[in-house]
């Protein structure tokens, strides 16, 4: 994990040591890569709540969207494929949702269970284009592998 992830993985493992509740680690999870990162505009979860519906759970930043199809923007794709979904333009990207108008970019991660069940996606957007790269994917990844197989 590369030297600007080293230190929140650190704390969000240590904050979260032997703990389950799913929402409790969401909320943790979400808060500490918030502040930790200056570009996270808007960082949060969606929970798959239904089949092929996810609802917001606990985020830092304006609002988010209550509720996205699989079907429609990112964090639908991501839902949908199981593939993370890194944009450095949401204009460009067909079918975004726009929940905040000033978001440029946004990275979507797919967030499993121990179980590999689909748990919902961690989504973090930015307001600066193109501000995620294949770093932030990897170390995004790692850990959301990391604290939710213990969900």
């Amino acid at each position: 994990m590369s030297d600007r992830y080293a230190e929140v993985r650190a704390r969000i493992l240590s904050l979260t040591e032997g703990e389950t509740d799913e929402v409790a680690l969401m909320a943790t999870v979400a808060c500490e890569l918030h502040h930790s990162f200056g570009h996270f505009d808007w960082t949060g979860f969606y929970r798959v709540t239904a089949p092929e519906l996810l609802k917001i759970g606990p985020y830092q930043g304006g609002h988010g969207c209550l509720v996205i199809p699989f079907a429609r923007g990112v964090c639908g794709a991501a839902a949908r494929t199981g593939e993370t979904q890194l944009v450095p333009d949401v204009d460009a990207f067909p079918g975004h949702i726009a929940c905040a108008s000033s978001t440029r970019s946004e990275i979507v991660v797919p967030v499993r269970r121990a179980d590999g069940s689909l748990l919902g996606v961690l989504d973090v957007d930015s307001d600066t284009p193109a501000a995620f790269d294949a770093e932030d994917q990897r170390a995004l990844e790692a850990l959301m592998a990391e604290v939710f197989a213990r969900a």
